[in-house]
This record gives C-alpha cells, sequence and structure tokens, in this order.
C-alpha cells in the first residue's frame, strides 16, 4: 500500500499500540486514538521508527461529539481514510450481578458506540476509498458467562453490528470484519491478574500460569500477534473477506 492513512482507536496500550506500531510498515500516516496523551505520543514514537507519520488525538470515544472530530482531524491533516480499527474498549469483568447500570452503560458507551458512531462518521470516506473497517470483539462472545456479563454481552453486539456494516459494505464497496482475540497478554490482563490473584489466595504467578490451562490453550497470545492478523485484514490480499468474525486465540474455542 502507498499513499494509505489509518485510523487506529486504543492506541495508546495493548492491541491497539502493536496494531498501529504494526501497520507503520504498510500505511503512510497513522491517526492514532485514545484517552492517554502521554501513552498515545510514546505511540507515535515507534510508529515513526517503524516508516509512518502519525496524528495523535487524545479523546474519549464514549462522548457523543469524538466521532466526528476524529474523521474532521483526520479529514484536514491527510484528506483521506482507507483503514478504521476499532480497537478501544475495556470493559469491566464484573459479574452479572454486581455490575451496576453506570459500569454497563460505560462499556456500551465506549466499546459499543463508540466504534459505531465513528464508523458511521468515516464511512463517507472509506467509500470514497474502499477502504477497509476492523471492530474488536472476543471469544467471550461465544460463551458469555456471569463473571463476566457485560463483556460477553458486548462483544457479542460488536459481532452483531460488524455484520450489519459489512451488509452496507457490499453495496458501497467498504470491507468490515470483526476479530475475536482469546486471551492476550496485555497490561490490562497483568493488572486484572494482580487483582484478583489475592482474592483466590495465589500468588500472581499462580493465577497467571492457571488462566492458559482453563482455556485448554499452551500460552497466551500476544499483541504483536494480533496486530499481525489486523494487518493482514485490511491488506489487498484479505479484499473478499468481509462480514467476518475471525478468531485467533490458540485453540480455545474448540467447536465448528
Amino acid at each position: 500500500m502507498s499513499s494509505k492513512v489509518a485510523i487506529v482507536t486504543g492506541a495508546s496500550q495493548g492491541i491497539g499500540r502493536s496494531t498501529a506500531i504494526r501497520l507503520a510498515r504498510d500505511f503512510d500516516s497513522l491517526v492514532l486514538v485514545a484517552r492517554d496523551r502521554g501513552n498515545l505520543e510514546q505511540t507515535a514514537i515507534e510508529v515513526k521508527k517503524a516508516g509512518a507519520e502519525s496524528l495523535v488525538i487524545d479523546i474519549d470515544l464514549s462522548r457523543p461529539d469524538a466521532a466526528r472530530h476524529v474523521v474532521d482531524g483526520t479529514l484536514a491533516a491527510f484528506g483521506q481514510i482507507d483503514a478504521l480499527l476499532n480497537i478501544a474498549g475495556a470493559v469491566p469483568q464484573i459479574d452479572v450481578f454486581e455490575m451496576t447500570d453506570e459500569q454497563w452503560d460505560r462499556g456500551l458507551a465506549l466499546k459499543l458506540h463508540g466504534a459505531r458512531r465513528l464508523t458511521v462518521a468515516a464511512w463517507p470516506s472509506l467509500k470514497e476509498s474502499s477502504g477497509s473497517v476492523v471492530l474488536m470483539s472476543g471469544n467471550s462472545a461465544l460463551f458469555p458467562k456471569a463473571p463476566y456479563a457485560a463483556v460477553g454481552t458486548i462483544n457479542a453486539a460488536i459481532i452483531a453490528l460488524a455484520k450489519a456494516f459489512s451488509d452496507r459494505g457490499i453495496a458501497d464497496g467498504v470491507q468490515v470484519n470483526s476479530v475475536l482475540p482469546g486471551p492476550v497478554m496485555t497490561g490490562r490482563r497483568q493488572s486484572y491478574l494482580e487483582h484478583w490473584a489475592p482474592l483466590h489466595n495465589m500468588t500472581v504467578e499462580e493465577a497467571t500460569a492457571k488462566f492458559p490451562v482453563e482455556a485448554g490453550i499452551a500460552r497466551y497470545g500476544t499483541p504483536e500477534e494480533i496486530a499481525g492478523l489486523m494487518a493482514f485484514i485490511v491488506s489487498p490480499a484479505a479484499r473478499w473477506m468481509t462480514g467476518s468474525a475471525l478468531r485467533m486465540d490458540g485453540g480455545e474455542v474448540k467447536s465448528i
């Protein structure tokens, strides 16, 4: 690819950060979106090293006006949008009987509605460029459980939303897919393990080793591995793939 522009949300850490750095090999310009400007600027340094220029936009995507702000800023800086990767959206892992309405609303506002608004706002430019959209879901969409009901519910909604966008995209020439990572070792997961371990009379090391065994996988995935899948999806090699929900999970899901 040449003279291409991609927006990456959640680019301040984890999978979003790794995806932005990986896409810098294929795109000339990246728009890095998240709430933490300091971390975004660190990502921008790595993106430059990898060969692309970038624009940093620190904003909370749960705000109704955020999507328009991101799209307007992107077009003002680079004049086009060729790919949109909706990765932002951490959802609290709280039991279904304990999660408050406010926590539910926050998860929905950021991960579901944030991605929806941004895709809608970017759609005219994506249509003009015959661009690509990726929405981040997760394996919890396939087996929602009480301890992380909101994560599963919202991730399932993300898959349905991506399917709906892809249906419109067939006529408009816009490719849309969703990605379902399995257990990936990110800073957020490490923080969760540090919180979870003492509550269950375990060391962090014991808790870290416990989850892959329970998931039936050999190890955690890495953000860089998911980033590689993201880069493939928005590459010319995957252009005929649309409306798909792609898993990369180390074999966690055993169903067909």
